[in-house]
């Protein structure tokens, strides 16, 4: 990936804009992570020292080791300084008497905001809105979820985000609403009359077929 220069919103299934930043962990590059076989939930906040955004970060920290497993790399951004990051985060593990053991990227020039389409004009023409990036290990936009100022986000949502994501490569699989891991999950529908026929009179071996264009299956308990 080469580091990104222009403005625009990436979107799901394109390359996700590589960049070097400072951050409260040195200077990162998105491409470090990606290169190694990490998923990546870049997510961004309007600004330190706000109760929402607290009650996120600490979150994300408690459940640090969940992201952990699934082998996801958490990367924050907002516009704020590195030095306001450091105290902030600082004021939250002391608070909480948790870590923050992610990096925090300090984009004052806005050039990650920009190339993420993070500052919304119409919610604020200086903070950054609250965005989740999910991106794969070859370095691939997979899921993007923008929210307002006012609301948090569900952190048990976004680490099935990246459960599902995983099983659906890993599988060639859907994941139907609400999946959660150990449920089944949707097979691929026949794509010609003569095979969905087949899959609705009894050619549907070890599936549960709803109708001939929705079958679900079990995955093997490790998945």
């Amino acid at each position: 990936m080469s580091i990104a220069t222009e403005s625009r919103i990436p979107r799901i299934l394109e390359t996700a804009p590589d960049f070097q930043a400072k951050s409260t962990h040195g200077v990162i590059k998105l491409s470090d992570y990606t290169s190694k076989g990490k998923w990546v939930m870049l997510f961004s906040h309007p600004s330190d020292f706000t109760p929402v955004c607290s009650t996120e970060f600490m979150e994300f920290a408690r459940r640090a080791d969940d992201f952990e497993k699934i082998n996801v790399q958490l990367i924050g951004v907002s516009i704020d300084s590195v030095f306001s990051h450091i105290a902030w985060v600082r004021d939250m593990e002391q608070m909480s008497g948790i870590a923050i053991k992610f990096p925090v990227i300090a984009d004052l020039d806005q050039k990650v905001s920009a190339v993420y389409g993070l500052v919304h004009e119409a919610a604020s023409d200086t903070a950054a809105i609250r965005a989740v990036f999910a991106i794969d290990p070859k370095g691939l936009i997979r899921a993007l979820i923008y929210y307002p100022m006012q609301l948090g986000r569900n952190v048990d949502e976004l680490i099935r985000v990246f459960q599902a994501l995983q099983v659906v490569d890993a599988n060639g699989v859907s994941c139907p609403a609400n999946w959660q891991p150990g449920q089944q999950v949707i097979v691929p529908a026949p794509a010609t009359v003569e095979d969905a026929a087949k899959r609705t009179n009894g050619g549907g071996a070890g599936l549960d077929v709803k109708t001939w264009y929705l079958s679900k299956k079990d995955l093997p308990a490790a998945q």
